[in-house]
């Protein structure tokens, strides 16, 4: 069973419908409904894609780096959602502290209620 604030492995899809690699991914929440759907964003070892005051990113030096089981400082990218099936998500890496994951959603809750 999956959770919010694990990480979790996926094959990411490129946006141009390329074939995707398998990468770390961040569970973000559960869709309602009856599906077992997940929201889950992308997480890069590319830090220059962050988006500042978006996305986040995660240094060796954070208290929860350790326990979210990457190898790399990591930009956990909220610019590349998806809503997957639950058995596509392939075994736990480790999660993410819970003030982490608030942070998350409350930057992703803010950008869709802005208007700009």
């Amino acid at each position: 069973m999956h959770e919010e604030g694990s990480i979790v492995l996926f094959k990411f899809p490129q946006t141009d419908h390329g074939i995707g690699k398998l990468r770390p991914a961040l569970i973000v929440r559960k869709l309602p409904g009856k599906f077992d759907d997940w929201l889950i964003c992308m997480i890069s070892s590319q830090l220059h894609h962050c988006q500042p005051s978006f996305d986040e990113m995660i240094n060796s030096e954070d208290n929860d780096f350790i326990q979210s089981g990457l190898k790399l400082p990591s930009v956990i990218r909220l610019t590349r959602l998806a809503v997957v099936e639950q058995n596509l998500l392939l075994g736990k890496l480790g999660e993410i502290d819970t003030e982490r994951l608030l942070r998350l959603k409350t930057n992703l809750c803010q950008w869709i209620k802005d208007k700009n």
